[in-house]
């Protein structure tokens, strides 16, 4: 077979690997959203410097956890669960300095604790409405009013 051939044959598999991975990661998120509460995009941050380790994400909401799940994964497991009344939310505030760059456009931060240890959140105005009237409206008997 000459060389020419060869690369024709390794540039059609590449595409066909690319085109299925694009269409995996759409499909996966799909199969994860159908049938949720609610879902939104999230960046989460585990690190103490704030302009690094920013990982995007989407969240969805099932009934008493927040399961959040990496974009770029091959994985349908949530990466990190952030179970009700667990969860503390302080403060809110608009990118700074090199986040402006790692979150994405328009998302606000707020700072959070919970046994993740996740330490920052970035999503939209919107959805932290949402995420806080989630919070704050657990079931009876639970700790609520977490947010400060």
């Amino acid at each position: 077979m000459p060389l020419w051939m060869w690369l024709i044959d390794s540039l059609a598999l590449l595409a066909f690997v690319a085109l299925a991975v694009v269409a995996w990661f759409s499909l996966r998120r799909r199969f994860i959203t159908q049938g949720a509460g609610g879902s939104f995009d999230m960046s989460t941050n585990r690190n103490v410097d704030p302009g690094s380790g920013w990982m995007v994400g989407f969240a969805v909401y099932r009934h008493a956890e927040l399961c959040w799940y990496r974009t770029f994964s091959l994985s349908p497991r949530p990466r990190y669960r952030f179970v009700r009344g667990t969860v503390l939310i302080e403060g809110r505030r608009a990118p700074a300095g090199r986040e402006v760059h790692a979150v994405t456009i328009g998302h606000v931060i707020v700072d959070t604790k919970n046994e993740c240890g996740v330490r920052q959140l970035a999503m939209s105005a919107n959805a932290l409405t949402g995420l806080l009237s989630w919070l704050e409206s657990s079931p009876p008997g639970h700790r609520v009013n977490n947010v400060l």
